[in-house]
């Protein structure tokens, strides 16, 4: 089992910044894929963003690219969300997950899930 737990959501004005992080706990974080994806209210969930285990690879969705910067630190077992220019239709709740199989922007890739952090941007 993997435990994770975001942070770092909140409540901000367009053009913002704010960072997530997500912890990993339980078994090792060696070789999970991390993700993060965003449910808003009535929608979906959406893929942000995900980046690999090795290299460190890194793809977004085209709506954040340029925006948002997917990180990991293996170390502390923590990935990391920043966000930039926050616009008021990133406003969702922010997951992350961990997953060892492939299709990285599938949600029904992922094994392990967060339970989210809001995020809110206002106008």
């Amino acid at each position: 089992q993997v435990q994770l737990v975001e942070s770092g959501g909140g409540l901000v004005q367009a053009g913002d910044s704010l960072r997530l992080s997500c912890a990993a706990s339980g078994r090792t974080f060696n070789g999970y894929t991390m993700g993060w994806f965003r449910q808003a209210l009535g929608q979906e969930r959406e893929f942000v963003a995900w980046i690999s285990w090795i290299v460190g690879n890194t793809y977004y969705a085209d709506s954040v690219k340029g925006r948002f910067t997917i990180s990991r630190d293996n170390a502390k077992n923590t990935v990391y969300l920043q966000m930039n220019s926050l616009k008021p239709e990133d406003t969702a709740v922010y997951s992350c997950a961990a997953t060892r199989n492939a299709g990285w922007t599938d949600p029904m890739t992922y094994d392990y899930w967060g339970q989210g952090t809001q995020v809110t941007v206002s106008s």
